[in-house]
């Protein structure tokens, strides 16, 4: 790992430990959304209604949200060299074993457990960027990792469907295991938790990211009462619980709408399925990019963050009930592609702010952020069913453009200006 890079230049070390976090969040969303393309065939097979399925696309979600907190305490208490490379082996473990269910409990069950492994996955790259990327690349960096898991996203139901057709939805989860494991054994050869830590790093890069960060802090015990305390992290949580519940019901919901209302088959289902998640992709790269260059341009942080996110919300609310409505499929999927462009706008600038005001316990918040997000998304997966059997599918889309409302709302009420550990200062 010794570099061979011009001395008198900094090095750019932190731009590779970006792209191994991107890479995981590439398979996540891989791995993920390889679930709800199956979840049709999965259906068939076992022989469940509806409203198991949202029961069962919710046990995944259930545990992934469970499981954020003490997620982001092991990337927190024992670093995310050690942490991330645990729980990326644990999910794509069971993601295998997924291949050996046999009922609807033994289903859920796999599911739950795999839910556990992929908690950790966002709060810990989230740690793990703490101490690499510079404030003014946050935005960036957050919209690309997020980017990463998007694209994964969009290639999957292309990728499963294609397998699905031919094999049976078993193997998919076999084969999609694999990328996973090859992660974990690069990941642990080449991160480490500090650049001081990291012989590739110049003395350039080390000062440079040091003199922007400070040194890291000494003691890893994380002060759960000043985050658990602040009124900032409760708005954040409360905001992300309307993104989460947006954002999920693309990834589990969408393929079986397509199917059931709109009325695709297999192939085309999953060709669609992908291109609002290719939409997610960019905007998830130009919210980052888009606040990070307000902040150059302006010194005001909270003013950057909130002017992107909140123009994200408000778009998607606006635009989600016009997919819906329109009888034309090619249309719906160009309105719903929009709206999660916009509701993607808010993702990189969300998980930028839990480093903006998190610093070094930047996992522990995230993971509380990010909790509450994947609550909205299970209790809403569940309820998805329920609403669609008795109101409908349009009845369930116009609660997804209320959330996104609202979201923009709270977004607004967030103060970016100073850390959680930092006295109030007048600003």
């Amino acid at each position: 790992m010794t570099s061979r890079t011009n001395p008198q230049a900094p090095t750019r070390v932190r731009y590779v430990v970006l792209s191994l976090t991107v890479g995981a969040y590439f398979i996540t969303y891989l791995d993920r959304t390889l679930l709800s393309a199956a979840a049709p065939s999965i259906q068939k097979e076992f022989g469940f209604s509806l409203q198991t399925l949202g029961w069962v696309l919710a046990s995944y979600q259930f545990a992934y949200a469970l499981f954020q907190i003490p997620g982001g305490w092991l990337g927190d208490r024992f670093g995310p060299r050690f942490a991330l490379t645990g729980v990326v082996i644990w999910w794509s473990a069971f993601t295998a074993f997924t291949t050996l269910t046999w009922s609807v409990v033994s289903l859920a069950v796999v599911l739950f457990l795999f839910g556990m492994g992929e908690a950790g996955a966002f709060p810990i790259a989230t740690r793990s960027l703490s101490r690499w990327i510079l404030p003014a690349e946050r935005g960036f960096a957050q919209g690309v990792t997020h980017a990463g898991s998007r694209f994964g996203g969009a290639i999957t139901p292309v990728i499963a469907t294609f397998l699905i057709a031919r094999y049976g939805w078993r193997l998919p989860f076999l084969v999609f295991a694999i990328p996973g494991l090859i992660w974990a054994a690069i990941w642990f050869w080449y991160y480490r938790d500090t650049p001081a830590d990291h012989t590739g790093v110049n003395e350039k890069e080390r000062t440079l990211i040091e003199s922007a960060l400070g040194q890291p802090q000494g003691s890893r015990q994380i002060p759960w009462g000043l985050i658990l305390g602040s009124r900032r992290t409760w708005i954040l949580s409360a905001m992300y619980f309307c993104y989460g519940v947006i954002v999920i019901i693309f990834i589990t919901w969408f393929p079986k709408y397509l199917s059931a209302a709109r009325g695709l088959n297999l192939q085309q289902m999953g060709v669609y399925a992908s291109l609002p998640l290719a939409a997610a992709v960019v905007g998830d790269i130009c919210g980052g990019w888009f606040s990070d260059l307000l902040l150059k341009r302006t010194g005001r942080i909270t003013f950057a963050r909130r002017t992107v996110a909140a123009t994200g919300f408000f778009i998607a609310g606006l635009t989600i009930p016009v997919a819906v409505l329109v009888s034309d499929p090619i249309i719906s999927i160009m309105f719903f592609s929009l709206s999660l462009f916009a509701i993607e706008l808010t993702v990189g600038n969300s998980w930028a702010v839990t480093l903006d005001i998190g610093g070094s316990y930047a996992g522990s918040l995230s993971a509380v952020m990010s909790m509450f997000g994947n609550i909205g998304g299970g209790v809403y997966a569940v309820l998805m069913g329920y609403i669609v059997t008795a109101f409908g599918w349009e009845m369930a889309f116009f609660g997804l453009a209320s959330f996104a409302i609202l979201g923009g709302i709270l977004f607004c009420c967030i103060d970016i200006s100073r850390p959680l550990h930092a006295p109030k200062t007048q600003t």
